[in-house]
Parts: structure tokens; C-alpha cells; sequence
């Protein structure tokens, strides 16, 4: 297992490497069990890699949700290089340790040795590793347009993001926007000649620090969130700019709705049009994800609780690709080994008793459900 870890994170599955590398060291490290697995590539280096272990049919399936993709190291300096998976004092440290390639390491394990172990199975074990959740849930995206006719019924989903063995039955959801100003180049000895894109941007940053998001606050996620996180603008310091751009995390609830949410940017923008004919502007989605709200008193959740012996189900901020997989009319859970908040971080970690923690964990999820 830690084995499978440490080639993972060596792996250095970023955006810009991809995610084949690591999708191949887990349908090698299947195949070592004799799982039968499935790499899905594309784009030359992007990749899921599925697993299916069928049973006898007599109860509904699990499908096990990961990703296989990290973010980038960030410029701040690692006491540990980021790529190299160090183990010392009982961690693995390394990108991805945590979030969430520890996970990975340690549901693979479990579903190797209870393959090995020749338990007969009445209810299928679904693993997926997917590419891009990190940047735009491409992979979640494409394996439920190829898979989701094939699968069989599902008990329930199990995405395992690290939320140190917490349950997770609540997230909120993601809606990501760039607004662009467009304006008019001109020489900057004659400004007057141009429309300055970053002066028409100031405009709207000014309209939008007076907008409020229509919610009514959630009883465990409380308030949604927005914060303008990047600006872009202007190309050389002798000309006038005739582009600028912000982008958007706009973190929403369950009752939300998006398209509301981009009409009203829509009308901050015809507002300013309307008092300035020259100011000219577009809002586009980036990426959107919806909130993930499942009940904690069905049957399902209450047996995983009683499986992993959690007290009680929780409600996180961060939002992952649960939402997606809950079109298929299955309770969702999030649960994983590592710290949440070691996440996108200098020197993530993972302690290794934690994965030892989580191969038991999920090996008890599986035989409670599946035997």
C-alpha cells in the first residue's frame, strides 16, 4: 500500500502531465489481484481508469469515486520535494498524499485483498479514478456519458476525498465566471482616441461590491460565498487596453440557482451599458457544479455510519464531484483518509496509519453492504 502510494504521488499527475502515468500503476497494481481494469484515455496524456468486480447479483453495488488528477506544487518552498513521496515519522509526504492519492492507495488495497481473499460477493464493487477534478470534472463528465447505462443498480456512491473519516453528506456547490470588458486600442499618448477596458472593469467591480446573492441560508452549509480571485488586463503600457477580465468562485447551496445568479450579472452588465453606451461586456461560465444535499436518514447512510462507527453525517464548504454522480439516484457519502485542510498545501502529508485506518474502513464499507 504504501508502495502504491508513493508511485503515485510520483506520478506528478498535474494538469500539465496528465493523469496517464498514474491510471497505468493502478490497473498494474489490479492486475496483481487479478481485477480486470479499464484505462479510458484521451488528448495523449489524460486518463480514467475503471475496475469492476462482479458479484453474484443479489444486492445492489458500491461505486467508489476517485481522481486522479493533483494541483500544482505552488511557489512556495517544500521542506520535502513535492514529486518524491518522502516517508518519514510515520507520513508519506508528498502532492496528492492527502487529496487525494492516499485514498486511492488504500480503496485499491481493500478491493485486492477481498478479491484475494475469495469472499463471495453478492452486490458489484465499481472503482472509477477519474482525470480533471481539480480543473473541470472532465473525467467524472465522461465516464457517466460512456458508463451510466451500463451500471448496475447502486446501493450508493462513496467519493473519497480526504475528510479525516468523517462522513460527509453535504457540500456546497461551485459556479466559477469570467466577466470581460472589451474596449477600443489607442495609443496611450491619446487616450481620449481608445475605450480602456480596465477603467470600464473598475465600473463593474464597483456595481458588483454592491450586489448580494439571493439565498436563504442553509441550516449546516449557512451562507454561499463569492470572491473575485484573478484580474487580467492590458497588454503593453503604451497602449490602451482593449480587453480585461475577472474570474469568479462563486460557492452556492442546494436551493440555489445558477442561471439566476448569471442573469443577474447579465443585468449588472445592460445597467452599466444603459448609463455609459460605450462600456461593453460578456459573462461566461467556467465551470459549474451543483450543491450535493443527501438525506442522513436513509437506510444507506445510517449503515455506512453504523459501518465506519460515525456518530453523525457533516457539512463541509469545499465541493467535489459528488453532485455529478448523484443523477444516478443513489445516496452519495464523501469519506476519506487524510486532513482536508492539508489539502493544496506545502508539504501535504498523509499519516500512514491513516491509510492502514482506511483499508480497514473501506473493507468493512464493502463487506456491509456487498456480502
Amino acid at each position: 500500500m504504501k508502495t502504491l502510494l508513493k508511485k503515485l504521488i510520483q506520478a506528478k499527475t498535474t494538469a500539465e502531465e496528465g493523469e496517464l502515468a498514474a491510471a497505468q500503476i493502478i490497473s498494474a497494481e489490479l492486475d496483481r489481484s487479478g481485477i480486470d481494469s479499464r484505462v479510458d484515455t484521451w488528448d495523449k496524456n489524460r486518463a480514467n481508469v475503471t475496475a469492476r468486480i462482479k458479484s453474484a447479483g443479489r444486492k445492489n453495488s458500491l461505486l467508489f469515486v476517485c481522481h486522479l488528477d493533483v494541483v500544482g506544487p505552488g511557489e512556495t518552498g517544500w521542506q520535502n520535494p513535492p514529486f518524491v513521496a518522502v516517508e518519514s515519522d510515520g507520513k508519506i509526504y508528498g502532492r496528492g498524499a492527502a487529496d487525494m492519492k492516499g485514498a486511492i492507495a488504500s480503496v485499491v488495497t481493500a478491493i485486492g485483498r477481498i478479491v484475494e481473499s475469495g469472499t463471495k460477493l453478492q452486490g458489484d464493487i465499481i472503482l472509477v479514478a477519474a482525470a480533471g477534478e481539480e480543473s473541470d470534472s472532465c473525467g467524472t463528465k465522461r465516464f457517466i456519458r460512456d458508463y451510466a447505462a451500463q451500471l448496475p443498480e447502486l446501493a450508493g456512491v462513496i467519493i473519497t476525498e480526504p475528510t479525516d473519516f468523517e462522513v460527509i453528506t453535504t457540500h456546497r456547490g461551485m459556479l466559477w465566471l469570467k466577466v470581460t470588458t472589451k474596449g477600443k486600442i489607442a495609443h496611450s499618448s491619446a487616450p481620449r482616441l481608445g475605450i480602456n477596458a480596465i477603467y470600464s472593469m473598475k465600473s463593474f467591480l464597483d456595481e458588483l461590491q454592491n450586489y448580494k446573492l439571493d439565498f436563504e441560508p442553509h441550516k449546516l452549509l449557512g451562507d454561499c460565498s463569492m470572491s473575485v480571485n484573478t484580474i487580467s488586463g492590458g497588454k503593453e503600457i503604451n497602449v490602451v487596453p482593449d480587453r480585461c477580465s475577472i474570474e469568479i468562485d462563486i460557492r452556492t447551496l442546494p436551493s440555489q440557482n445558477n442561471q439566476q445568479i448569471i442573469e443577474d450579472f447579465e443585468g449588472i452588465i445592460a445597467k452599466l451599458k444603459q448609463k455609459n453606451p460605450e462600456f461593453d461586456a460578456e459573462v461566461a461560465v467556467i465551470r459549474q457544479v451543483d450543491a450535493l444535499e443527501t438525506d442522513s436518514n436513509c437506510d444507506f447512510v445510517k449503515d455506512f455510519c453504523s459501518a465506519v462507527r460515525a456518530d453523525e453525517t457533516k457539512a463541509v464548504g469545499f465541493t467535489t464531484d459528488g453532485p455529478f454522480f448523484a443523477s444516478f439516484g443513489a445516496p452519495v457519502v464523501i469519506f476519506g483518509p487524510g486532513k482536508p485542510q492539508l489539502a493544496h498545501k506545502p508539504d501535504e502529508y498523509i499519516d500512514i496509519s491513516d491509510l492502514e485506518k482506511a483499508v480497514e474502513l473501506y473493507t468493512k464499507i464493502i463487506l456491509r453492504f456487498l456480502t
